[in-house]
Formats: structure tokens, sequence, C-alpha cells
């Protein structure tokens, strides 16, 4: 069987009420197989030789009650290869558990602290998992930016001895999915690729691009200079033909509807008022501009 190295942080949210993990491997699609979690109930890391059934089943003694140190008792008690398994929880109020099993190929091992748990196996050394528990602590933003603040330091810390190939992120929270329909407020892989950490962090910040909100006074107006250099990538892209100037005439509005639906940022603007948002505004410009 293939030993996957991984490292990964498993942590709660109280201002965000929300649950997560991330993940990195020298191990393809790591996040397909290492996260689970659950809004209200907890979140779950298996790894090393990973007893997938960890996932479904340490949610739901969680959900039922238990701490996560009492569900990782029972999780390892039923389980004959314990020793091959490494795993990380954190339950609905935060409290966390963290196992390394002994024949977990070195250097394997994790730490526990408020509201996280930090595990990792063949790694470059000792320090990967403080760096992680480190950045996390001292990291600011949601769940996911402290999540992946705490990713990207134990990679840089050397993470896994054999190379990199594959990261994930996992959040969870009550009606936080696309729609409201569903808790996966985040979940996003990269599932093969030579440097996967930042290309995680590239895929968080076009989230955060696509279904974040900038406050009004963030907002800019679609007139003057800015307008114009809108006016010049919808000729470009072949969406207006017309006078490249700052009115904001029906042809333009038609064309900056067309183009802004095109591209997903119709909620982040609003034609008939005149605006719209500075990143989504900076983004094209450097996309196209």
């Amino acid at each position: 069987m293939i030993h996957p190295s991984t490292f990964s942080i498993v942590a709660h949210s109280d201002s965000d009420q929300a649950w997560g993990i991330a993940v990195a491997s020298k191990f393809p699609a790591a996040g397909a197989v290492v996260p689970w979690a659950r809004a209200g109930a907890g979140a779950v890391a298996t790894q090393s030789h990973a007893n997938t059934a960890y996932g479904p089943e340490g949610l739901a003694l969680m959900a039922d009650g238990l701490s996560a140190q009492q569900t990782l008792d029972k999780l390892i008690e039923a389980d004959a290869d314990r020793a091959l398994r490494q795993v990380g929880l954190v339950d609905a109020g935060g409290g966390s558990a963290t196992f390394t099993g002994e024949k977990c190929l070195a250097w394997a091992g994790g730490r526990i602290g408020q509201g996280y748990a930090v595990q990792g196996n063949i790694l470059t050394g000792p320090e990967v998992v403080p760096a992680m528990a480190e950045a996390y602590e001292s990291a600011g933003g949601t769940l996911a930016d402290r999540l992946l603040a705490a990713l990207l330091a134990g990679d840089r810390a050397g993470g896994d001895r054999r190379g990199r190939q594959s990261a994930g992120l996992l959040v969870v929270k009550e009606a936080a999915g696309y729609g409201g329909h569903n808790d996966r407020w985040l979940d996003y892989r990269v599932d093969d690729h030579p440097d996967p950490v930042p290309r995680l962090t590239e895929l968080l910040e076009l989230h955060d691009l696509y279904f974040g909100q900038s406050p009004p006074e963030d907002r800019v107006a679609l007139q003057g200079v800015e307008l114009q250099a809108l006016k010049r990538i919808l000729a470009d892209q072949g969406y207006y033909q017309g006078a490249v100037d700052a009115s904001l005439d029906e042809p333009t509005r038609r064309a900056l509807f067309a183009f802004l639906g095109n591209e997903n940022f119709e909620d982040r603007s609003d034609v008939e008022a005149g605006w719209i948002d500075r990143p989504v505004l900076e983004f094209i410009q450097r996309k196209f501009g």
C-alpha cells in the first residue's frame, strides 16, 4: 500500500462558527482523502494509510455529543491497524485531539492548541508542526485565511520531505454553501501541481473575488477615466463598438451587462446604479487591460 506523506491542520473558529481542514501532501489529490467536516459537529483529518471511515464515523460521534478526544479514543480502539494511522480532530465546541501511530514514518507527530490540531508524517523534521501552529495562532482573517497561513508556514518550513504535489482546503459553516443549500463554505483542491499550496492560496483569492462584497465606500463610480478604461477593454474584447469615452450611454450599459455577466461579476457591480467593486475593477484591469 502507498504510504502518503501528509501534513494538515483541523480547526474551529468561534467568530466564524466554522470548522475546517487544510492539507498538503506528496500524494495526488490529498484533498479527496484527508478532510472531513460537518457544520455543528466538527472536523477530521485522516492520513498516513488513511482510514477514510474515520471521517464519517468521527463526525457522527461528535454530532452525538462526544468530544474530540472521546471520539479519537473510540476510533483507534476499534482499528486493528491504528499503529499506521494519523488523525486530527476538532469537535463542535473547539476541543481538539491528535494521534500518531507508532508505525507512521518519521518525522511524524502532532500538536494541539485551543481550537486546532496539527499533524504530519514523513516530514523534513519536527520544525514543521510548530511552524504551522504558530502561524495559525498569529494569523488574522477568516478561518480559511488562518488555515492557509498555517499550511503555507508548514510547507515553507520543509513540509513533506519527498516533495510537493497536492493540497486541499475544506471549510464548513451552516448554510454557507452556494445558495445557502449546504454547509460547504469553501471546498478547493489542487490535485497535482509542482507548488500546490501557493496555488491553493490563489484559489481562495479568486473565491473572495467572486463571492465577496466590498463596503459601499470601496465602490468605484462608472464614470471618468475608470469608465473610459473599461470601455477600451469592452471594445478590445468585442463587446462594444463605439466611441471610447466616459459616457455611460445605453450601448455601454448593454456591453457592461454582457461582459460582467460572462465574467461572473454581476453580483459585484450595478450598472444601472453606476458602480463596480474596486477589487473587481482592479482584477479586470490586470487581466484584460
